[in-house]
């Protein structure tokens, strides 16, 4: 039996792991890879050789989640798809590189793993925040596959716009490395998904789909794990460039929301298409950039710990999101 398009547009799997519990997986994760690290340096260093799988299978997940059928129910509300894209690809980006450039500007490695983690779109769990902020989670499906492949697209480019002065990127290696490991994967990973489409009923399916939202978190805190355990000493010897990090995403996510602010005010959003563009916009896509950077940038372990505090941090800025976006909804309903 085919699954409707109305299946995968209206009832938006929602986060299988609450984000607290994401941000408590993840610390795990890099406490016990840094623990092993140090405790064995051979151990944790055989445990990069497993890198390289678990990529391939966080992305063939993340790509599996992808609806491109959802795009036609956001035809319906181009406007607000518009101003969305434009926010995150044109105005998003530029208030990274400027707080990157403000707060890392002598540290190109940290400067280019925080860029990185700015300038990506969310494509997955932030959905579920959106559900939860009774944000418009039927348009939100329809930004995921456009975030996905617009970002994936702009990758090279934002790299040589505002990274090319670091020397830190190998430009001539990106279009190859996003052809292997990125196109081949998403056209596998869709293959399979149009099939299982087709094959499997809709309970079945949506079963499926769950599991693997559910199994991403915890690929992805493999992944972290096995980075830690193989670069700790080198993470270690940097630790003091963390707190300009935090400050960095912290000024993003007030800078982000109040972007959601001005946009909404400008052009007279409701609620539901508020929450949503508040929570894309402050949302970022850290699983699949840390693969793609480990492929396109390989052996930087500081570029990668950038993207991993920004996933830390962003599991408790989305809760609160949540909260103070319900507050506005109730005094708006209070004062109508």
């Amino acid at each position: 039996m085919e699954v409707e398009l109305t299946d995968l547009v209206q009832r938006p799997k929602p986060v299988s792991v609450p984000g607290l519990g994401v941000t408590v997986l993840f610390l795990g994760a890099i406490a016990l890879g840094a623990l092993l690290g140090l405790s064995d340096p051979d151990l944790g260093a055989n445990l990069s050789q497993g890198i390289d799988p678990t990529l391939l299978a966080m992305v063939g997940m993340l790509f599996f989640e992808v609806r491109l059928r959802a795009v036609a129910a956001g035809l319906a509300n181009l406007r607000f798809i518009a101003l969305a894209v434009g926010a995150n690809f044109l105005v998003v980006p530029l208030i990274g590189y400027a707080i990157a450039s403000l707060f890392l500007s002598g540290q190109p490695l940290f400067y280019t793993g925080l860029l990185i983690y700015f300038l990506a779109p969310c494509t997955d769990w932030f959905l579920g925040f959106t559900r939860m902020a009774r944000g418009d989670t039927a348009l939100g499906a329809a930004l995921l596959p456009i975030n996905m492949l617009v970002q994936l697209l702009l990758y090279p480019l934002w790299l040589w716009l505002f990274t090319r002065h670091t020397g830190v990127v190998d430009f001539e290696t990106i279009p190859s490395v996003l052809l292997q490991w990125f196109l081949v994967p998403f056209i596998v990973a869709q293959a399979v998904r149009w099939l299982a489409v087709r094959l499997l009923s809709a309970a079945v399916f949506e079963r499926v789909c769950e599991a693997v939202g559910f199994l991403i978190p915890f690929v992805t805190a493999a992944l972290i794990f096995q980075i830690f355990a193989a670069n700790v000493t080198t993470i270690a010897a940097h630790l003091e460039a963390f707190v300009p990090i935090l400050m960095a995403i912290l000024v993003f996510f007030i800078l982000t929301y109040a972007l959601g602010e001005g946009l909404t005010r400008l052009f007279g959003l409701r609620h539901a298409e508020q929450a949503l563009l508040v929570m894309t916009t402050a949302a970022r896509n850290a699983p699949l950039m840390l693969a793609v950077t480990a492929v396109a940038i390989p052996n930087q372990p500081l570029i990668y710990a950038a993207l991993v505090i920004g996933m830390l941090v962003e599991f408790p800025h989305l809760t609160m999101l949540k909260q103070l976006l319900l507050a506005k909804a109730e005094r708006k309903g209070s004062n109508a």
